[in-house]
């Protein structure tokens, strides 16, 4: 019996450091690793020591022999080693050491994955206490705001997370926003390091017409209503009309199709908002078709939640075998045989929805390739449909698709665009706005190519909104490393003053800063809350509301 890892797989290769066999792979380092869209545990040599499932964050990793029949994932994880030559061994990071003289204070603006990952890498070390700040009363930032509420093993990061946080040298500063309560110059005079990672959390525009009309929203919009965030909790989501149109087919189209077809009774015992569920009780969105400009081998969801959809109740998966075409590239590879594991699974999931019977379900969810959106079409009043332009692939041989000058209209009464998050400037930081992240030398800010001491990123600011949460893992080691280095090497300088006035300084500007205590107020609330309705959780959607019960429990 081998072990399997599955649809959770967060990619933070933890299970790789326990691993006593070197069989979890692709690790850290190694070639592919920053592309993979999951970790593979080798059939032929996992001696099923269970050492990988004790360590995994997001419960992901499970004995084959428990797995349905018709699973996909031991296929999947047998499929990337096959023919693969495994060498070499990963090399876990250096033992902690002293980083010079103590204490060395660190402030982290942010408290989302890539916070969390460096804040723990730097506690490793003696001497070294962190601070983290953020805006909002409660943390664990596109964990809590961003992952779809059906995905609760994906949300088991956050264990990690409080791990972290329940360390002496940790301190909250929630509810904190740097740039009103506090800035980042008195941030930098009061501590040694200031790392930024704020994350990416606004969307990317398609630039067509009709993209402003009533009913057009962006997928990060959204994702952010339906699971609760503050900032959009009032948005008004209308789902009166039976079409709606996604347009882009990575996971977070996906996951906005998904929870638009979900069975509500399914999603009422998620941690889904309130008020999402009730809009989509009341819902009579039947028909979401997702738009990719290219072809499925070139699809950027992940296989896994690609494969999701086929265990969806009531709900009839649709895929054109007209659109199941290839580049030059592509085929020639599968014709030799040579076609990468990952492209091979993703097309093999394709063609088994396109040779599926309709059964006339209640829902349905079209994957519609090569298409790309020419127009939004609507009024006043709202969106009518979206004009499509059929792509196909050069002749040229180069992969790139092309208009075909045949163009089709798509009912639809919403239309989400979902082609990326992008990071929004940070206020006194320089700001690449091509690249949508702040110039940096792995980790370290630069200004004109030189490093602005003492100030540092990471995250999706740091490296542009790519790769999943455990990619996090190996970027904020990057820039913890960076940090580790510059101290102990004397580029940084003490801070000319002490961090013991912070709590004075947000106070004098009206701040209330929420700490561990208050946010444990606020996490037991909602969880009390849950368990009364057999729910993971009920979350606070107010500001305010999160404060009152964070300092009345105080």
């Amino acid at each position: 019996m081998a072990h399997v890892i599955t649809r959770p797989c967060c990619n933070d290769a933890s299970c790789v450091t326990v691993c006593p066999v070197n069989c979890i792979h692709p690790t850290p380092g190694s070639p592919g690793f920053a592309r993979a869209e999951m970790l593979h545990i080798d059939p032929a040599a996992c001696i099923d020591c269970g050492a990988c499932v004790d360590e995994c964050p997001v419960d992901a990793i499970v004995p084959d022999d428990l797995l349905p029949p018709d699973s996909d994932f031991p296929e999947m994880n047998a499929d990337y080693f096959r023919g693969r030559e495994i060498v070499g061994s990963w090399t876990p990071p250096r033992p902690a050491f002293d980083s010079g003289p103590l204490p060395f204070r660190v402030a982290v603006i942010g408290a989302g994955p890539a916070a969390f990952y460096t804040s723990g890498e730097l506690l490793r070390h003696r001497g070294v206490t962190v601070d983290m700040f953020d805006r909002l009363p409660t943390p664990y930032g596109l964990v809590r705001a961003g992952v779809a509420p059906d995905h609760a093993a994906t949300k088991g990061v956050e264990r990690t997370f409080a791990a972290t946080a329940a360390r002496e040298a940790f301190r909250y500063f929630l509810n904190v926003e740097v740039g009103v309560d506090i800035t980042l110059d008195e941030l930098r005079s009061r501590y040694h390091a200031v790392i930024v990672a704020t994350g990416a959390a606004a969307d990317r525009a398609l630039a067509i017409s009709g993209e402003d009309l009533p009913g057009s929203l962006a997928a990060t919009d959204f994702v952010a209503w339906y699971n609760g965030h503050p900032d959009h909790a009032d948005d008004e989501i209308d789902l009166s009309g039976e079409s709606v149109v996604i347009v882009g087919n990575g996971n977070v189209a996906l996951d906005a199709a998904r929870i638009l077809v979900t069975d509500p009774d399914e999603l009422a015992r998620t941690d889904i908002a309130d008020h999402a569920l009730r809009a989509l009780r009341q819902s009579t969105v039947r028909h979401v078709s997702i738009l990719g400009r290219r072809g499925p081998a070139h699809a950027a969801y992940t296989n896994s939640e690609f494969q999701a959809f086929a265990s969806l109740s009531g709900v009839d998966v649709v895929v054109d075998q007209a659109d199941l075409v290839l580049d030059p590239q592509t085929h020639r590879d599968e014709q030799a045989g040579t076609l990468d594991p990952t492209t091979s699974t993703k097309l093999r999931l394709a063609r088994r929805y396109a040779a599926r019977t309709p059964t006339g379900a209640a829902r349905t969810v079209a994957f519609r390739y090569l298409s790309s959106p020419a127009a939004i079409l609507g009024d006043d009043h709202g969106v009518s449909g979206m004009r499509v332009t059929r792509m196909a692939y050069s002749t040229d041989g180069t992969g790139r698709v092309v208009p075909t000058g045949l163009e089709t209209t798509v009912p639809a009464s919403t239309v989400i665009r979902s082609i990326g998050y992008r990071a929004d400037p940070f206020s006194g930081l320089p700001f690449d706005s091509g690249a949508a992240v702040i110039p940096n030398d792995g980790g370290r800010v630069t200004e004109d190519g030189s490093p602005i001491v003492g100030v540092y990123v990471a995250g999706w600011i740091k490296r542009g909104a790519r790769g999943g949460i455990g990619a996090n893992r190996q970027c904020g080691l990057q820039t913890a490393e960076a940090i580790i280095a510059d101290w102990t090497q004397s580029r940084l300088s003490p801070p000319p003053i002490g961090e013991d006035d912070v709590d004075a300084l947000i106070a004098e500007r009206r701040g209330t800063r929420i700490d561990a205590a208050g946010w444990a107020a606020i996490d037991d609330h909602e969880r009390a809350a849950g368990r009364r309705d057999g729910r993971r959780r009920r979350k606070l959607v107010s500001v305010d509301e999160m404060v009152l019960v964070a300092i009345t429990a105080i």
